[in-house]
């Protein structure tokens, strides 16, 4: 993995878990055959670094959905809320 791209890459995404899971999941989308969105700068270039070029050229971007972790935090919140209205006594 070039470091370098790892460091453009980051500047186009700034979350750390968004960018590893995004470089991942496109990693297994080329390893399946998917067509890259930049041409390999070599016959071998390694699929990490083609993502990370992607990502880093603004070919591939991540969106964040904040209605489903609005939601997540919601029923994290409720959870919260039955969870401590019970009680277990142990005798």
């Amino acid at each position: 993995m070039d470091i370098e791209l790892l460091k453009q890459a980051h500047e186009q995404v700034k979350s750390v878990p968004v960018l590893v899971n995004l470089i991942s999941k496109r990693v297994k989308q080329l390893i399946n055959g998917e067509k890259p969105l930049v041409r390999p700068l070599s016959s071998d270039e390694d699929k990490v670094d083609t993502a990370l070029r992607e990502v880093a050229l603004g070919k591939l971007i991540s969106e964040i959905d904040f209605d489903a972790i609005a939601r997540a935090e919601d029923a994290k919140t409720r959870w919260q809320k039955h969870a401590a209205s019970k009680s277990i006594y142990v005798i």
